[in-house]
């Protein structure tokens, strides 16, 4: 169930009121049953308890839009219960042109989004908001991205090109990230997908830390890294020079490394540190 308030000036945050007769408006009679007491008095603080989508009422030629939220407070002055409330920032507003398309879904009648009121109505909120939400934002067509996103807390995914030479320094990535209990993997060590673009992709959105070698300016390892910023992911540049790291990502701070014995054993127990601060 959830609450269903309409005002016909909107909802500014942390304050609303809504008139005592307009109260259980075009509520379901089985809902109206459900709330009430034995005296017949309306359990206002059951209520209150359940979600909120707070609506303004519908004008010609301007779009309003409708929020989601909770009542924490509520009291009767006079002719009018005031209450405290909250929207949820993390929902996004829903136009009363899409209330309307799926009115029927949410119980929600004809006319209801003409009239300031408040009902209560029996459909699940989220579950049919969830049904009917719409991506904010193209999705890529080269590649896919998991929806919810899943990560894995000890995945360390490296970005580093597929040569002999950095043999030695996957190693000391890898050992850093044995001796900080995570594990590392790199795209070539996979084969799930015909794309390998893909398998690159699914590797760098499961990682909680995606490690990524400049070295050699390698063009691959600068779309990854892209990808990885895009995604969220933390990212962890290195290089054995200074002039390999793009001008547009100086400003992020990058280990350099020598690719010898001393070196990469330092590489190593940098590495280590820094991923243990992150875990």
């Amino acid at each position: 169930m959830f609450n269903f308030l309409v005002n016909i000036g909107g909802w500014l945050e942390p304050r609303g009121e809504m008139l005592a007769s307009r109260v259980f408006e075009f509520a379901d009679a089985a809902v109206d049953e459900e709330l009430r007491g034995t005296d017949g008095r309306i359990d206002l603080q059951r209520a209150i308890k359940l979600p909120v989508l707070f609506a303004e009422e519908t004008h010609p030629n301007q779009q309003q839009f409708a929020r989601v939220g909770l009542i924490s407070h509520i009291r009767l002055s006079g002719r009018s219960y005031e209450f405290q409330f909250s929207v949820d920032p993390l929902v996004p507003p829903i136009s009363n042109m899409k209330l309307q398309e799926i009115g029927l879904e949410l119980g929600i009648s004809n006319g209801e989004l003409s009239r300031t009121h408040w009902a209560v109505k029996e459909a699940d909120l989220f579950r049919t908001l969830l049904r009917h939400a719409q991506p904010t934002r193209s999705r890529p067509r080269v590649f896919t991205i998991n929806d919810p996103e899943v990560t894995e807390d000890v995945l360390v995914s490296v970005m580093m090109p597929f040569d002999t030479l950095f043999s030695g320094v996957y190693a000391s990535i890898q050992g850093a990230a044995e001796d900080s209990g995570m594990r590392c993997r790199r795209a070539d060590e996979i084969w799930e997908n015909p794309a390998i673009i893909q398998d690159i992709v699914n590797l760098i959105d499961r990682a909680k830390v995606v490690i990524c070698d400049c070295t050699g300016r390698n063009p691959n390892v600068f779309y990854e890294i892209g990808i990885a910023h895009a995604l969220g992911r933390e990212v962890l540049l290195l290089t054995q020079s200074e002039h390999d790291v793009p001008f547009d990502l100086r400003h992020l701070r990058y280990i350099s490394y020598l690719n010898n014995g001393e070196g990469l054993q330092e590489l190593r127990e940098r590495l280590a540190r820094r991923l243990a601060d992150l875990a």
